[in-house]
């Protein structure tokens, strides 16, 4: 047989492992559908980009020739054959050796102006050193009227200042100013009562395009500080007469004079529409440098002097087909869900094994909690890693970018970063749970909620340039935003081949300030060791059985104390009214505990000191003592029955012993070690057989013992021999029923199992409560042989309902009784102190039922009538004062006297002697 006081870690973390290799055999085609998930999503992405990429191959997305004018039909000499400037996808997408020239625009904010009326104002902001250079310089800006050409209208629009509201586009080829349906700026220092408009043909589009005329208004400010708090304050402001002046750029001549030209230029960096958000838009820049230069010139040489801004031109390129990479387009979403998919199955395993009671389970059984957390996390880190591997496989096979561009060093680094992250936040967030389907909901919405906002919110902050770096690293710290971010880094980096000329992501490009994937990996490690610390504390202080003190970890400090059932005093809190009820049995155990006390011994394996266990008053109601002033020894090869009515405090007896609660006063002692501080030592050496089977319904009988009989140390043929003698003594051997899943047992089975899981390994303090439940008398029968020759040379405590049971089971019997023992002895000395009196019934007719009782009273005066219906009745008579042979010889004469249907003598039983006790405890109990 094994050793449980000598049990390694490394042989609870192969007991564990085993059994958790097992469960996941069980659960293969779980397994399967968990790890097609991924696979499933990649194919649904590789059918979108095959949609995607034949709707790409049509006429419109390519070079080719289409109708001028916007015509819908036209004759082939009427069409127009090369990039179509008109058309917004062509454009990009055609070779294009010579680009069209456009004529420079203002970025204007966008305006509410009347049409045909002068209510549209510009503003420009500045200031100088020089206050007289700057109001003379600033005058220069714009033109008092506008000038074109109309037989030359293209060449004419460059000495004019011209703006427009319309968003720009990441490059020059299409200018959206002259192609998009929105009028045309000219800024002025007054404006005509009309509006203009003029005809143009460039670059292969041709339209009518209106001008508008627009205020330009040169505000003085005193310095570049007030310049830059006007700008923050907002783009717009109100001028004294209650028109809105729009901001369109600000300057800071400083210390320039006519020997020298110094400025600074405020501009509006962020461009914005309710539709879309170009985070690398081209900035109308160019043409604020130019008006403020030639103001300057102005300045020196004279109003006729300029510097002609003639048009914006892009350098020419090659044929650029569309190409849409969907998974790095849409995998950041994707493929968030598909990684978090993982953080369910792990909450919800975990919270079903304390839900089950399993994990305690396994610690009254000798489990300690560093192999149970070591074997946990490595298993879920395993199953981890072989979803991520087969996820990063399916997608490089079906040939996405997102994983065959990146290198696939850093993509391991960040799944494995990740995982252990994801696997730590499941262990912390367990301890909060203890309802599977409460867990799973709460997960899956987490899931899917986190994408849902990384996608639409998260990733729109990361886009945005003006938002600061400082918040969008705080919302990093939540896991899910940085498993997005690093997945949207994959995907830029994916997507930008043949945009930026770039070939996935690098080690080198991690040092990049644009690049957050540094950043990330480095939160992810920090919180994974900072979760990983705190679940395993908090799963200290909350989740094993009773809890330990919040301080625990500084126990290493102290000097601990060899635990001893010896004890220097003995102090003694009970009331008179309890001191009064007890009895010469209960006085004598009590008596008895005290000499363990003083002169310990390895014989009596259980000692219970004055135990307490008090449940405080809640929402109004009064506290309650469970268990109060027990003492209690129970020798090795004794079987100690407790009997007592529901709530009598049996339930909160047995959780004390067996590390659920602790106790509020006193001690108790398990092969010398104190439950209150060695129950991890306690659990080596202990069996437990609990009220309520804790199974796992998909491992068999044989399974469950071959896990905890590892637990106990047995190994080899050892283990194999315990296994089957406990399966064939308890009728689990026969008909496969060892092998069959115990979801699937009766009740009855269950609780057979239970009972050989309590005796496997040889424990020296085994607990059973009711463990003939549901039980059918052929098993009850067989239980009871098992019970009888494990009790040889350990401690048993049973509680049971049956008193049959507790007679044909029990050595001594304690009968509990609100809170506490009322007396103890075995079932004789219990049956003879408390039951000395036989029962005698008779039934004659009515006629004769004095007759009856004058024999009776013949027999003895102390008589007492205790049941009279219809001719029968019933009398206690006290052993003391009759003998069984002068009852049937008075019976005898009574049938020569009078008519005798049935007669009966029956000595006391077990439960009349229980019922006795306890209503004589309860009626005490209340009285006092």
């Amino acid at each position: 047989m094994g050793n449980p006081s000598s049990v390694s870690f490394w042989t609870q973390a192969n007991a564990l492992l085993r059994k958790n290799l097992t469960f996941q055999k069980r659960n293969v085609k779980s397994n399967i559908r968990l790890i097609l998930f991924p696979l499933i999503i990649c194919v649904l992405l590789v059918l979108v980009q095959i949609i995607i990429d034949i709707e790409l191959r049509k006429s419109e997305f390519k070079c080719g020739c289409v109708c001028a004018n916007n015509k819908t039909r036209c004759e082939d000499s009427e069409k127009v054959c090369g990039p179509q400037y008109s058309d917004q996808i062509q454009v990009p997408t055609c070779p294009i050796s010579n680009p069209a020239e456009w004529p420079p625009l203002l970025q204007l904010p966008a305006v509410s102006c009347k049409q045909n009326r002068s209510s549209c104002h510009f503003t420009t902001l500045f200031t100088a050193d020089n206050h007289s250079f700057g109001h003379t310089v600033s005058k220069n800006m714009f033109p008092s009227t506008l000038v074109m050409n109309d037989s030359n209208i293209m060449d004419s629009l460059a000495p004019n200042v011209l703006g427009s509201e319309s968003m720009t586009t990441d490059n020059n080829f299409n200018e959206p100013g002259f192609t998009l349906a929105l009028p045309i700026y000219s800024l002025q220092t007054r404006c005509p009562r009309n509006n203009s408009g003029f005809s143009f043909a460039m670059a292969g589009t041709t339209g009518q395009q209106e001008i508008r005329c627009a205020r330009g208004i040169n505000l003085w400010r005193n310095s570049s500080s007030e310049i830059n708090n006007e700008l923050y304050k907002g783009y717009r402001r109100h001028n004294r007469k209650g028109r809105i002046n729009e901001i369109v750029s600000a300057f800071d001549f400083l210390n320039s004079n006519e020997d020298g030209f110094n400025v600074t230029v405020w501009y509006n960096s962020t461009y914005k529409s309710n539709i879309t958000f170009v985070p690398n838009a081209l900035l109308r820049i160019p043409r604020s440098i130019n008006l403020v230069s030639n103001a300057y010139l102005q300045f020196l040489k004279g109003p006729g002097t300029k510097m002609i801004f003639e048009f914006v031109k892009e350098m020419p390129k090659p044929e650029t087909p569309i190409r849409l990479e969907i998974a790095s387009l849409l995998g950041a979403l994707f493929f968030t869900w598909v990684v978090l998919q993982l953080f369910p199955v792990i909450l919800t395993s975990l919270v079903y094994e304390k839900q089950q009671k399993l994990r305690i389970m396994m610690r009254m059984h000798g489990l300690g909690d560093g192999p149970y957390w070591i074997i946990s996390y490595g298993y879920f880190l395993a199953l981890s890693t072989i979803y991520m591997l087969c996820f990063v496989i399916f997608g490089s096979v079906l040939g996405f970018k997102f994983f065959t561009l990146n290198d696939y060093s850093i993509q391991f680094v960040f799944y494995f970063i990740y995982t252990n992250l994801q696997i730590s936040l499941a262990f912390l967030l367990a301890s909060f749970f203890s309802n599977v389907k409460t867990a799973t909901v709460t997960a899956y919405i987490g899931v899917f909620g986190t994408g849902l906002l990384a996608g639409f919110l998260f990733q729109f902050l990361v886009q945005d340039p003006s938002f600061s770096r400082g918040w969008i690293i705080c919302m990093e710290l939540y896991p899910g935003f940085a498993l997005y971010r690093g997945l949207y880094e994959f995907a830029q980096s994916a997507s930008s081949i043949g945009n930026y000329g770039t070939d996935g992501m690098r080690w080198k490009d991690l040092s990049g300030g644009a690049n957050g994937m540094k950043e990330v990996l480095i939160i992810m490690v920090v919180e994974w060791i900072v979760v990983l610390f705190v679940a395993y504390y908090i799963d200290q202080v909350l989740s094993t059985g009773s809890g330990k003190n919040p301080l625990f970890f500084l126990r290493g400090f102290q000097k601990k104390p060899l635990p001893s059932l010896k004890k220097p005093s003995i102090k003694r809190q009970g009331s008179k009214v309890f001191a009064q009820m007890e009895k010469p049995d209960v006085i004598r155990e009590r008596e008895k505990v005290e000499q363990l006390l003083l002169e310990p011994t390895i014989n009596h394996a259980i000692v219970c000191d004055n135990l307490k266990k008090f449940y405080p008053g809640r929402d109004g109601n009064l506290g309650k003592f469970a268990v109060r002033e027990l003492f209690l020894g129970v020798p090795r090869g004794e079987c100690f029955g407790m009997l007592g009515p529901n709530g009598a405090g049996k339930s909160s007896f047995i959780s004390m012993m067996i590390g659920l609660t602790k106790p509020t006063s006193g001690a108790a002692y398990v092969q010398g070690l104190d439950i209150r501080n060695h129950m991890d030592g306690i659990y080596t050496s202990m069996g437990v057989c609990p009220q309520h089977d804790l199974l796992w319904e998909s491992l068999t009988g044989r399974e469950h013992l071959l896990f905890y009989g590892r637990l106990k140390n047995l190994t080899g043929s050892v283990l194999t021999q315990a296994v089957e003698e406990s399966l064939k003594s308890l009728n689990l051997y026969h008909g496969r029923i060892a092998d069959k899943q115990a979801g699937k047992y009766s009740g009855g089975m269950k609780r057979r199992l239970s009972v050989a899981i309590s005796l496997i390994g040889d424990p020296s303090v085994v607990y059973m409560d009711e463990p003939s439940t549901g039980l059918d008398p052929a098993s009850r029968r067989c239980l009871w042989k098992v019970i009888k020759h494990a009790k040889r040379d350990r401690a048993i405590i049973l509680t049971t309902h049956s008193m049959e049971e507790a007679e044909a089971l029990s050595d001594r019997l304690g009968i509990f009784v609100n809170g506490t023992m009322q007396c103890l002895g075995n079932p004789k000395e219990l049956k003879g102190r408390y039951g000395g009196t036989y029962v005698f019934t008779m039934t004659t007719s009515s006629d004769h039922e004095k007759d009856v009782e004058n024999m009776v009273q013949q027999l003895t005066p102390n008589a007492n009538k205790i049941y009279h219906l219809s001719g029968t009745q019933k009398f206690e008579l006290p052993k003391e004062d009759v003998k069984i042979a002068s009852v049937f010889r008075a019976v005898e004469v009574a049938k020569r006297n009078f008519t005798v249907f049935a007669w009966g003598l029956a000595d006391t039983t077990l439960e009349d002697v229980f019922i006795k006790v306890a209503r004589e405890a309860e009626g005490f109990d209340t009285l006092s």
